[in-house]
Parts: structure tokens; C-alpha cells; sequence
């Protein structure tokens, strides 16, 4: 699995590092660091809405928080993973 976060101009200031910090201490927690390749990316084409863009594999899921990261880690990248 690839996981890309947007740090283009606008996610960046709507957090993309929060976010990228988040992501790389959940993977450690849950063990995944080799299943999933995380990276950086610049625009998604996403800029308009609010929170950071990130991919998961082919699906752009945007709005992404430090408030709902848990939820959207669970829902997109744990589930999958874990199958």
C-alpha cells in the first residue's frame, strides 16, 4: 500500500506535517512501516476543501485533521492492511 500526503502550499498550511508525524507514529505502533510505503507529494488538486489531502493507493481522501486522523487512519489505511 501507498500512502502519499500533500505537502503543496495549501495543505501545508493546513497541517500536512501534523498529519505526515501522526502517520509515520501510528504505522510504527501498528507494526506496518513495511507494508506501507508512506510518502510526500505535492497537489492532489484538492486545495478548495478544507484539512489535508492524502492518497491512499488510488483513492484521494481529503479533510483530513488531526482531529478526525484516527478515524480516516482506521477506515482507509488499517482496515485494508489488516483485511
Amino acid at each position: 500500500m501507498t500512502v502519499l500526503i500533500c505537502v503543496g502550499s495549501s495543505c501545508h498550511l493546513k497541517g500536512s506535517y501534523d498529519i505526515i508525524e501522526l502517520m509515520k507514529a501510528r504505522l510504527a505502533k501498528e507494526g506496518l512501516e513495511d507494508k506501507v510505503n508512506l510518502k510526500g507529494t505535492f497537489c492532489l488538486g484538492k486545495c478548495g476543501i478544507a484539512g489535508v489531502s492524502i492518497q491512499v493507493d488510488e483513492q484521494i481522501i481529503t479533510g483530513v485533521t488531526k482531529d478526525n486522523f484516527d478515524d480516516v487512519f482506521n477506515k482507509h489505511i488499517l482496515s485494508k492492511v489488516r483485511g
